[in-house]
């Protein structure tokens, strides 16, 4: 796969837009949703945090 290369600018821009989401879905009260629900959930907060890790040694290396 081919590397990309983003700006520092649009790393960071991402970042926070990630990080919001992030917020948004942790606020989420899990035991209200439905079990696939609930799975769906807990991997898009992993995900998420995954992201958020690697553009940040991302913009550390620079």
């Amino acid at each position: 796969m081919e590397k990309i290369n983003y700006s520092t600018e649009k790393l960071k821009e991402a970042h926070r837009s990630l990080l919001s989401t992030l917020c948004k879905c942790e606020k989420i009260d899990l035991q209200k949703q439905a079990a696939a629900q609930q799975t769906l959930l807990k991997r898009r907060i992993a995900a998420l945090k995954i992201a958020l890790v690697l553009i940040e040694r991302e913009v550390a290396e620079r």
